[in-house]
């Protein structure tokens, strides 16, 4: 089977993955390969090609989605499948939508910087499961942990390479290997709309809805986020 490399989102590191593990194969070669404390989507996916196999199955979380398709802007030929989880393609919009999300993204970093990266985290988290998981403890207890283990300048950066992330229809478009676009039916911050409209673009992919989970998909239902992987991986 072909290595398959695996991206984390915002603030995630490899735990974002793990959960799938047990449910996969046990001879699937997984690498992650962090984005980094690096402030362009671009810099990020060129650390990536440089740390990745040859050939590779590709697959990205969130803002890991992101690096995945500057990947396949750079070099679509080293990558054999793709996989793009809860995430987008639309650069900042225009205007006060644009303003807004700035605003939001800096308060979260002014929130890291007075109170810390886990005080940060429990407020971002509140929106990025199913609000009926927030009473998980041990779900939301390893989401916070995991950002605990970034830092205050991490967040920064990352924060900043969303804010200048490209437009990326035109690698939508231009998408020739199996693709798969998928998302947890209650994610308010990468809904399914916003998925269909990737999917309209790569109109060769196949899009898979993962009920009852919210952003973190893979931590929220792992055995269904597996099964929707390893059908692509294996199709």
């Amino acid at each position: 089977m072909t290595p398959l490399v695996l991206v984390p989102g915002l603030m995630c590191d490899a735990d974002v993955w793990k959960p799938l593990y047990a449910h996969w194969p046990t001879d699937l070669a997984c690498q992650v390969i962090d984005p980094g404390a690096r402030d362009s989507l671009t810099s990020m996916a060129k650390r990536l090609l440089e740390q990745a196999p040859e050939r590779f199955a590709l697959a990205g979380f969130s803002m890991g989605g992101r690096v995945a398709l500057e990947v396949m802007r750079l070099e679509p030929k080293r990558v054999e499948r793709l996989a793009l989880l809860d995430t987008g393609h639309l650069p900042l919009p225009a205007g006060s939508a644009g303003a807004q999300e700035i605003a939001k993204r800096h308060a979260l970093l002014q929130l890291a910087r007075e109170r810390g990266v886990r005080a940060m985290a429990a407020q971002w988290v509140q929106g990025m499961v199913k609000p009926s998981r927030l009473p998980d403890a041990d779900l939301i207890e390893s989401i916070l942990q995991m950002f605990e283990r970034r830092t205050v300048d991490t967040l920064a950066a990352q924060l900043q390479a969303l804010i200048r992330r490209p437009d990326a229809s035109d690698v939508l478009r231009a998408l020739r290997v199996p693709t798969l676009i998928a998302c947890g039916r209650d994610d308010a911050w990468a809904p399914v709309s916003q998925h269909e409209a990737m999917q309209r673009l790569a109109r060769h992919a196949t899009l898979r809805v993962i009920e009852d989970a919210g952003h973190m998909v893979q931590m929220e239902r792992p055995e269904q986020t597996a099964a929707v992987m390893l059908e692509w991986l294996t199709a």
